[in-house]
């Protein structure tokens, strides 16, 4: 799949219980219907055995067209909204966005 990556990790406050995080995995989700060019939403919890993840618990990628589809999503009053519910439960937050390269040279 083309486009561009758009990728949230999180690591929420001990007091966000699993039902606080799964409403609000929901509510995530529930972006992609409501916010023109948002192409794909995918989410998951760590589970790698490394020991990389620097505290961080929760992964979410959406997929773009292009920095356009991002950027309007970015400032898309339902996504703000959605910040806002958000951001009271993070202890922190890491944004990275790319366009996947399939082969590098």
């Amino acid at each position: 799949m083309t486009g561009l990556r758009h990728i949230v990790l999180c690591a929420f406050q001990s007091e966000a219980t699993p039902e606080t995080i799964s409403l609000l995995t929901r509510e995530f989700a529930q972006l992609k219907q409501c916010i023109p060019g948002v192409l794909h939403f995918e989410c998951g919890s760590n589970v790698s055995p490394e020991g990389l993840d620097d505290g961080f618990t929760h992964c979410f990628v959406l997929t773009f067209d292009d920095a356009v589809a991002r950027d309007v999503y970015l400032t898309h009053p339902a996504h703000l909204d959605f910040v806002d519910q958000l951001k009271p439960w993070l202890a922190r937050v890491q944004v990275f966005d790319y366009f996947p390269q399939e082969n590098p040279s």
